[in-house]
This record gives C-alpha cells, sequence and structure tokens, in this order.
C-alpha cells in the first residue's frame, strides 16, 4: 500500500552522513541525552552484578593498593613523603590515577564491545565514550569520599595535613583527567577495531605507565635520584596532574606552571586527535570489527 508523499512533515531527528573532516555534534549528543543517562545507570549498575562484595571493590581496590605502596615504596624502598603519612599520600595518587585508568580502559573497547549496538540502531556513537567518562565519576566520587575518611582520621590524629587554598580548582584538574582518559580511549578503541594487539599493550602499558606518572613518589624525588632518566616523568603530563592533586589536597610538593600549560595542551591535542580518529573509525569499522 503505497502512501502519499507529505512534503509538509517536519522531521524531529535527521541523521544525514558526516562529510566534515572534524566533527564533535553536541547538540545532537544533547538530543540524546536520556540515552546517555540511560548507559550511564547501566554501566554503574551492572559493573560488580552478580558478585559477593559488589560495590565494595569501589572501596577495597584503592585501600589495598594503598596499603601495598606504603609497604612496599616508603616502608622497604624508604621515599619520605614529608610531614604527610605516607598511606594518606599514596592513597590521594591513586584515587586520582584509578579516574583515569578506569575511564582509559573502559573506552578503549568502545567499538568491539559495542558492536551489535551499534549495528543495529542510529545514535551519536560518541554517547558510549561519555557515559564511560560520567558513570566512572561516580565510582570516583565514591573512592574520593574514602580519602576525606581517611584524612579527617589523620588530622583528628594529630598528623600535619592541611588543604591548599588552591583546592578550588581540583574539580578541573578531574575534568582534564577525565579529558585526556577519554582522548586516548577514544584513539585506543578506534586502533583496536583494526589491530587487536593493542588490546594486551593498554594491559600491562597501564601498569607501566603508573611508575612514570609520579603516583607513589614525590615529582622532585625522581629529578634528584635519577636525573638522567626524570625526563619520562616530566614529559608525562599525568604527573602533573598528579603532583598538583596532591598539593591541593595535602599542601605537599609543588605546583609548576609550565607544566599545568603543557599538561592543558596536550590534553585538548588528545581529545581533538581521539574525535577526529574516532569519527573517521565510526564510518567503516562494522566492517572490520
Amino acid at each position: 500500500m503505497n502512501h502519499p508523499k507529505n512534503t509538509n512533515t517536519t522531521w524531529l531527528f535527521e541523521i544525514t552522513p558526516k562529510n566534515k573532516f572534524f566533527s564533535l555534534n553536541l547538540k545532537e549528543v544533547w538530543q540524546y541525552r536520556d540515552l546517555l543517562l540511560l548507559f550511564v545507570k547501566r554501566d554503574v549498575v551492572t559493573v560488580y552484578k552478580q558478585t559477593v562484595l559488589g560495590p565494595l571493590w569501589y572501596l577495597m581496590q584503592p585501600l589495598f593498593t594503598s596499603i601495598t605502596f606504603t609497604i612496599i615504596f616508603n616502608n622497604v624502598a624508604g621515599i619520605d613523603t614529608g610531614t604527610v603519612p605516607p598511606f594518606l599520600f599514596n592513597l590521594a595518587g591513586i584515587t586520582i590515577w584509578n579516574y583515569f585508568t578506569a575511564c582509559l580502559n573502559d573506552t578503549s573497547d568502545t567499538f568491539k564491545k559495542n558492536a551489535a549496538i551499534f549495528g543495529k540502531v542510529y545514535f551519536p556513537r560518541i554517547i558510549m565514550p561519555l557515559s564511560v567518562v560520567i558513570s566512572n565519576l561516580l565510582k570516583f566520587g565514591i573512592q574520593f569520599l574514602i580519602f576525606v575518611v581517611f584524612y579527617l582520621y589523620y588530622y583528628l590524629q594529630g598528623a600535619t595535613v592541611s588543604l591548599n587554598e588552591s583546592v578550588v580548582f581540583f574539580p578541573l584538574l578531574i575534568v582534564v583527567m577525565g579529558v585526556l582518559g577519554l582522548g586516548l580511549g577514544m584513539i585506543i578503541s578506534s586502533l583496536v577495531t583494526k589491530y587487536r594487539d593493542f588490546t594486551y599493550l593498554i594491559s600491562f602499558g597501564v601498569q607501566l605507565l603508573m611508575y612514570v606518572s609520579a603516583v607513589m613518589y614525590p615529582l622532585a624525588l625522581i629529578k634528584e635520584k635519577i636525573p638522567n632518566y626524570a625526563w619520562l616523568v616530566q614529559y608525562n603530563p599525568l604527573a602533573y596532574i598528579i603532583e598538583t592533586t596532591r598539593y591541593m589536597l595535602l599542601n605537599v610538593g609543588q605546583v609548576s606552571v609550565l607544566g599545568l600549560a603543557y599538561t592543558a595542551g596536550v590534553t585538548i591535542a588528545v581529545l581533538l586527535a581521539g574525535v577526529l580518529i574516532f569519527n573517521k573509525t565510526e564510518k567503516s569499522f562494522i566492517d572490520t570489527v
């Protein structure tokens, strides 16, 4: 049965091919905001579903990692954290580091993990990695609450800990960390569609990256102990984010304005490259996955 063509029809959404070299249609993402929130809820609810301890894994991972780092790097290796208790020093670094790794790991297999959905219905593909960054922000909030609890404990015990007045900019630091994880994740996700080797590279590459990101030691220590290899840390934008986090939350270490400017520049470049490669891959990934 043929229906007469209605030339006056106004479509709510119109899907057109992306012919631009770079496209970041935030207006379209906003139109699909309900779907974005649905994916965020899915990520939060299902991640530890059918586990015995459930959401307690959010708390156990940073706590046990901080205890291990304190024993190995502070008690055995003798890394000095100044007036700040070593456990609190490590917990601050691990909390912000975990947010980056969660964004990177969960975003890096976007195309492979969601190939079935992508092949059936249309929606802005960038919603998937965005939902990962937002859902991991909730997990970060839970882990940061644990840091606050231990901070108050040590403060009441008489430890010399204090917030720096620049702590008001801490949310901005979290955004930078999330955007950096998002950009890198989208680049890797696009590469994984053709080269599955990157899946294995991420698993141990992130662990190696942690050792050159000043997570368990002050940035100044690496310059003092092994100056010939200090460039590995100095050129790593993550090191400046973690060092600044401890400066804001614990008032230890130093902040490099030049280093933060470098970090902001790298983050913007990585995000733009991630969006560019992601958009290019989404046109043809279904033929290669």
